[in-house]
């Protein structure tokens, strides 16, 4: 398993991961086009893939936004293939995001998740997240609220 910046020809296949997935957030292909261009201002956006021999498991998109000297982190976007699941995969590129956001200065690192989505908040606790907030049915197709949570970096 090899965690790796991804690629123009990456697109493809991060489409497919993400439409498999009805609880993840469903992005047009110029989305993650963009997280491939380099920084521009105060926002910065990087796409990371989990690939193997046999293709793509999994990807995350991470986000910095630098406001005169206050760099806060976001993991925009995670997906994992099904059948890749509960594999370590989440936890690499989630890892991979947070390295990524603490080299460009980031204090804290925030997301949101589906409130119904289970297994994600408990990776996302297992790696230190505290749940500060919600927002009431935020998610569509299907319909669900979205919890909010931050980490602070040491």
């Amino acid at each position: 398993m090899l965690v790796r910046v991804g690629k123009l020809e990456d697109i493809e296949a991060i489409l497919a991961i993400e439409r498999s997935a009805p609880e993840a957030p469903h992005w047009p292909s110029q989305e993650y086009r963009k997280a491939l261009e380099p920084a521009a201002g105060a926002v910065h956006r990087k796409l990371f893939v989990c690939e193997t021999p046999e293709g793509l498991l999994g990807f995350a998109v991470g986000t910095v936004l630098d406001a005169g000297g206050q760099c806060e982190g976001e993991l925009e976007n995670l997906a994992v293939r099904e059948e890749a699941r509960r594999q370590g995969i989440g936890l690499a590129l989630c890892t991979a995001v947070f390295s990524w956001c603490q080299e460009q200065a980031a204090k804290e690192v925030a997301l949101e998740v589906r409130a119904s989505s289970a297994g994600a908040i408990r990776l996302y606790e297992k790696l230190g997240f505290q749940k500060i907030g919600e927002r009431r049915a935020y998610y569509r197709e299907p319909l669900d609220d979205a919890i909010l949570m931050r980490w602070l970096m040491s």
